[in-house]
């Protein structure tokens, strides 16, 4: 019996966006949401807990900085096993693990407990974004995976912004483990969701189990019309040998791209977070009201999610490297032209922030999709996982230079300035990526065949 060869990613690619695939991408926003919900929750929280055990402001730092260190070591440990035994097992088992820690925090009575439990919900917190990145990715067409990615990674955004609504609500009248017991709840009920509807990663099926009637259930999912051969064996296109799947991200000529993507990753996030925790600062010294810093700085998130809807389809249809690329040349600009503007009228700060927002808050999204689309599904989520890991350097490192800047006698503007140069050389990295990704793919095709 002859037997008929199936290439998985072609067959999605080929065929219209199901509502089955619209499901699992709609799970994957879901854990997304809470897990930008229990990221944030401590943010609002701490306030009210120092006030409760009579902590100074300066004891609050190794508690935000456990959730930090733990969220580093979820990304850099994690995604191998993602890769290794299934993305929905991971996603779901990381969502209980960091809902038990949730839990647990909102029955703290101690510093060194409440650092203990950030670390831990932050390992699990890391383990959820690259394997739900890397699953969406899988079931995606090609022609939309940087839109579905950058959409489920709003979903991050989104749960920042719902945490700050619920603690608006809750904190007044129940107290800060209210917020905590929400945060535990949610993700329980999201992984039962996960648990009777998310089917397996293909590539898991496919590569790590052989299970190819799961694999032909799934496809007739995705297009009920399909009948796969007696004979049919699926392929998850060119596999590569079974190294450990960190080692992997530099093989295939795949050092030097990987390298710059986490130079990005480290750029980017270094400038988030000295966007967010400097620019109230700096605002509140030209001495606008609290309510118009906090309007100013939320501009910023809010921009990183509406450009998404702009970019991600740019990413598709224009390629995703020339996008990226063009997105942190004009973030530059962007944060030049609010240093420059920054005595302005208010309503001019506010558009620079919300541009400057738009390019470093979008970015950050954007290059996370970049990651989804370079690296094979096979090691999806390591590559996404540890390029997130080595940007939380970056996010402990900006906001210290910049600290360092002020405390050199630099002025605002000047600061700005300054950070618009490592925008620059973001932009230029993620153009050599793209030069040397088209070059190996060039380098695989075969030549053509010599005519008489």
């Amino acid at each position: 019996m002859e037997t008929t060869t199936i290439d998985v990613p072609s067959f999605i690619d080929e065929r219209r966006i199901s509502a089955f695939q619209y499901m699992v991408i709609g799970l994957c926003t879901l854990i997304m949401i809470v897990d930008g919900f229990d990221t944030q929750a401590i943010s609002y929280a701490a306030t009210l807990m120092a006030k409760e055990w009579g902590l100074t402001r300066a004891a609050l730092g190794p508690i935000f900085s456990s959730s930090l260190i733990g969220l580093m070591v979820g990304y850099l440990a994690i995604p191998p096993l993602s890769d290794r035994y299934g993305h929905r097992r991971v996603i779901i088992l990381s969502s209980v693990f960091f809902a038990i820690f949730t839990l647990l925090t909102a029955t703290a009575s101690g510093v060194t407990e409440l650092i203990v439990l950030r670390f831990l919900t932050g390992l699990g917190l890391g383990g959820v974004a690259p394997s739900a990145i890397a699953m969406t990715g899988e079931y995606s067409p090609k022609r939309l995976r940087a839109t579905f990615v950058l959409i489920i990674y709003c979903g991050f955004s989104l749960g920042f912004v719902l945490a700050g609504f619920a603690a608006a609500k809750l904190l007044p009248t129940l107290g800060w483990p209210s917020l905590f017991y929400l945060g535990g709840i949610l993700p329980i009920v999201f992984a039962v969701l996960m648990a009777l509807f998310m089917p397996e990663s293909l590539d898991h099926l496919v590569l790590r189990r052989g299970d190819m009637e799961r694999v032909k259930a799934i496809l007739r999912r995705i297009d009920a019309g399909f009948l796969a051969p007696a004979a049919a064996v699926f392929s998850m296109g060119e596999r590569e040998p079974g190294r450990l799947a960190v080692s992997r991200l530099f093989q295939q000529n795949r050092s030097l791209p990987t390298l710059l993507l986490w130079l990005v990753f480290f750029i980017n996030l270094g400038e988030f977070y000295a966007l967010q925790s400097w620019l109230p600062s700096v605002l509140r010294g030209m001495d606008y009201p609290m309510d118009k810093v906090a309007l100013t700085t939320s501009l910023t998130t809010v921009g990183g999610i509406l450009i998404a809807f702009v970019v991600g389809p740019c990413m598709d249809r224009i390629g995703p490297y020339f996008t990226v690329g063009i997105l942190y040349i004009c973030g530059a600009a962007a944060v030049i032209l609010t240093g420059t503007l920054l005595h302005s009228a208010f309503w001019v700060v506010m558009a620079c922030t919300f541009l400057t927002g738009v390019c470093i808050s979008g970015g950050q999204k954007s290059v996370i999709a970049l990651a989804a689309i370079y690296y094979p599904a096979s090691i999806r989520s390591t590559g996404v996982g540890w390029a997130l890991g080595i940007g939380r350097l970056g996010g402990i490192a900006g906001p210290l230079a910049v600290g360092f800047l002020f405390s050199a006698g630099w002025s605002a503007t000047s600061v700005f300035f300054a950070a618009g140069l490592p925008l620059v050389v973001a932009g230029i990295s993620i153009f050599i990526i793209g030069h040397l990704s088209n070059r190996g793919v060039s380098a695989l095709r075969p030549a053509p065949s010599a005519t008489s």
